[in-house]
């Protein structure tokens, strides 16, 4: 017995006024109704067959965006960052727990946003972009639905939500609690880092027993007691940051 399905036309027209209802902005609403036409065409099958009932799937989907009655206070933030050998890894992990990058701030931090009760699941990827390439990754990028959310040195980040490739299954139920870490590092970013300070450390060294003829173990001391003091500083004023 075969079953009947709603036309695509109808069945959008049914999921946006249903959406438009939840309070969902225009502007994004149609961007996600987009975003599932397309990944409809990929795949072949009947709305139903992918996303289910209108009704049912505009309600899961009332999170892709912040109730307008939803107080902006009840919107979780969040700043982290980690070197390129973790970024793809942990911006996977951090978007399948809802968190939204908005941005990266000038220490190429990642600034996220998660509204709990209206949170989905994001899915992220970095490109090269530089010159000729720009044109060529947006122009590759945005018909499929990624939006650039970010750049730093010669990378672009771009997001979108998971619904436009998993459907139903990018509504999140529970939200894990905020990541009580900003900084993620791998051993090859921690290994680059130690190189670094050994590196500064000699340097100031040299020019000390240059200028002051100091001692050599006088000079390791002082090195070492500047750069504990630098690093102490560093991480005040990272933590006032995430807390800003």
């Amino acid at each position: 017995m075969s079953t009947q399905h709603t036309e695509p036309s109808a069945y959008f027209d049914e999921l946006s006024a249903a959406l438009r209802g939840a309070g969902v902005p225009a502007e994004q609403m149609a961007s996600t109704v987009a975003e599932l036409r397309g990944h409809l065409a990929e795949t072949g099958s009947s709305p139903e067959e992918e996303f289910g009932p209108a009704a049912d799937f505009a309600a899961r989907l009332g999170g892709t965006a912040p109730v307008a009655a939803e107080p902006a206070e009840k919107a979780e933030t969040w700043l982290w960052t980690a070197d390129i050998y973790n970024d793809r890894r942990l911006l996977a992990l951090h978007g399948d727990q809802g968190w939204e990058v908005e941005g990266l701030d000038t220490l190429g931090r990642f600034k996220c946003r998660r509204v709990p009760g209206a949170a989905l699941r994001w899915e992220y990827r970095r490109e090269l972009i530089s010159g000729k390439r720009r044109a060529e990754v947006l122009d590759r990028l945005t018909p499929e639905g990624w939006e650039m959310c970010g750049e730093w040195t010669v990378f672009a980040y771009f997001k979108r939500p998971k619904a436009a490739s998993e459907g139903p299954a990018a509504a999140l139920d529970t939200l894990p609690a905020r990541p009580g870490r900003w900084l993620f590092l791998s051993r090859k970013g921690k290994l680059l880092v130690a190189v670094w300070l050994l590196m500064v450390i000699g340097a100031v060294s040299v020019s000390l027993v240059d200028v002051f003829d100091m001692p050599p173990y006088t000079v390791v001391f002082v090195s070492l007691f500047g750069l504990v003091g630098a690093l102490i500083g560093l991480k005040r004023d990272a933590i006032k940051g995430c807390q800003g």
